[in-house]
């Protein structure tokens, strides 16, 4: 696309438009059938890169990212809101109404759940925020939604080009382009044979997958000595883009990983699905998060690795796997295969995808802050993947997990929330001296 190379050279020369660009983009891609018709994930994706190039810092680029989305949505509900019926009239939508259709479907099956799940799926994404307003979704519960959606949108989709950018820019450690291929084309290919078996439902995918995530991770385990130039390359990246205002938000998403908060949310849950009696599911989901837990322990006493030397006061447990990681990922995985119980493929598979990005954000803190090197988080989540996988394997083998109701989620989500909030903000300045460097 010529003019979108065009517009990357213009911007290139002319960095200080470099954020309204972001934020004009990310509203674009988010606004009803303008998003299904420009490029935006790839104007998206070369725009961070730009700004990764030293324009503008992770924080301004997420941030400008983020309430361009909100403006997309707003927009959209507000049209949706009072054009009601008559949006089957819009240009576009009059040639192409399956655009409409299917959105329309999504949102009436699956509620405020398709705002969350859709924000990830190209072609619904734009246009359900318009749906919601036509169907007079109530717009206090539209923009709570939102508002969580589009953060974990925001870093899915800005924060790789940034980082690309970044990457670019700054002089890496001899070795670390090879090395980083390694990873990326391992995790893509754990992704890829996943995604693929899932959707296409081939037998024993849940095995399939339990299997080579514990490949995956054997190999990570084996190899890390091998990746020095991958793990202090990326380190010091991230770190030479620490700043006072993102230390507090990455403390606070760190601390929803700790030890003590995993602990007591992993009780809390199996307690809350014990007192609404899906007692098979309460039975998974201690399964998966205490075999998590118990392998994350005995892994990081064998291998003994010592953490990276950032902390004005480092921390004295070994690094390998990250426990915030693997408890994280175990957590967010056995809540996204619960919900996916009963739903077509593509809705299981995003489901997943949105139950990884806070569980993302937690193992890139740990990165951040300095507390775990790039290979331990990843490392820690291909565990917790491992033992999601088999023990729902093994769950399905004697007993099938069938759908939750939703009086059963009315109770566990409320009850987990309320803990995740206290302890990201409970004595949070201590915390931050923690994580001085």
């Amino acid at each position: 696309m010529a003019w979108l190379d065009s517009l990357n050279a213009w911007l290139g020369a002319h960095p200080q438009w470099l954020g309204l660009a972001v934020f004009i983009t990310a509203c674009v891609e988010c606004l009803a059938i303008a998003g299904l018709i420009v490029p935006g994930t790839v104007m998206l994706f070369a725009i961070a890169v730009l700004a990764g190039g030293g324009a503008l810092s992770l924080g301004e680029t997420l941030l400008l990212g983020y309430l361009g989305g909100l403006l997309g949505d707003a927009l959209s509900y507000a049209i949706g809101r009072g054009l009601h019926q008559n949006i089957r009239n819009l240009p576009g939508l009059r040639t192409h109404p399956q655009w409409l259709s299917g959105a329309e479907s999504y949102v009436t099956r699956y509620g405020i759940a398709s705002l969350l799940i859709g924000r990830f799926i190209g072609p619904l994404r734009p246009m359900l925020p318009m749906v919601a307003g036509m169907l007079e979704m109530p717009v206090l519960r539209f923009a709570l939604v939102s508002l969580l959606a589009a953060a974990g949108w925001s870093v899915a989709y800005l924060m790789p080009g940034w980082m690309a950018g970044a990457a670019v820019r700054l002089p890496l450690p001899d070795g670390f382009w090879p090395q980083a291929a390694v990873v990326a084309c391992g995790i893509a290919a754990l992704v890829g044979l996943s995604a693929h078996s899932a959707w296409h439902q081939k037998p024993r995918t849940i095995l399939l997958v339990s299997g080579a995530a514990f490949v995956l991770l054997l190999a990570m385990l084996i190899g890390w000595p091998w990746l020095n130039a991958f793990d202090q390359g990326l380190s010091g990246l991230i770190q030479q883009h620490r700043s006072a205002a993102m230390d507090h938000v990455v403390v606070m998403i760190t601390r929803l990983g700790d030890f003590r908060t995993q602990l007591f949310l992993g009780g809390l849950l199996v307690l809350a699905l014990a007192i609404a009696r899906q007692w098979r599911c309460a039975l998974f989901a201690g399964g998966t998060l205490l075999a998590t837990a118990v392998g994350n322990t005995v892994l990081k006493a064998f291998f003994g690795r010592a953490r990276p030397e950032v902390l004005l006061d480092p921390l004295t447990s070994f690094s390998m796997p990250s426990g915030h990681s693997s408890g994280t990922f175990a957590f967010c995985l056995t809540l996204a295969l619960l919900a996916g119980r009963g739903q077509p493929p593509r809705m299981r598979l995003a489901w997943i995808l949105v139950g990884c990005v806070p569980a993302l954000a937690v193992a890139f803190s740990r990165v951040y802050l300095g507390a775990h090197w790039p290979s331990d988080v990843i490392a820690g989540a291909l565990l917790a993947a491992t033992m999601c996988a088999a023990s729902f394997a093994l769950s399905q083998r004697f007993y099938r997990l069938a759908p939750m109701p939703a009086r059963a989620w009315w109770l566990v989500l409320p009850v987990c929330a309320i803990w995740l909030a206290f302890s990201a903000t409970h004595a949070l300045p201590h915390a931050l001296m923690r994580y001085e460097y």
